[in-house]
């Protein structure tokens, strides 16, 4: 169920990478060893990384927190907000990222 936007899910291939993940218990350490990468889901990149999430606020923290661990990042600021409102665009939903 998606309360703002036209429909739930996901741009198909993304991955999920929560923001909470970068940064410790107080919101407060940024480790470059562990920023934008603290979970298995990051396998280093070869190519630079596209970041967006419901309307770009927390895509915006999660291009820093790559950044800083060396992982170049670009934030499509139009987000899940913009994608979803164009009805011709795929749409993926559950775990998937296909």
């Amino acid at each position: 169920m998606e309360p703002i936007d036209r429909v739930g899910g996901h741009v198909p291939g993304a991955v999920s990478a929560p923001t909470t993940e970068n940064v410790d218990a107080g919101a407060s350490s940024w480790p470059p060893t562990s920023c934008g990468t603290a979970s298995p889901r990051w396998a280093r990149p070869r190519d630079p990384v596209a970041v967006y999430c419901g309307s770009g606020v927390s895509g915006a923290h999660e291009v820093l927190a790559l950044e800083i661990a060396g992982i170049p990042a670009a934030l499509y600021a139009g987000s899940w907000s913009e994608w979803s409102s164009d009805p011709a665009r795929p749409v993926a939903t559950g775990p998937d990222p296909r």
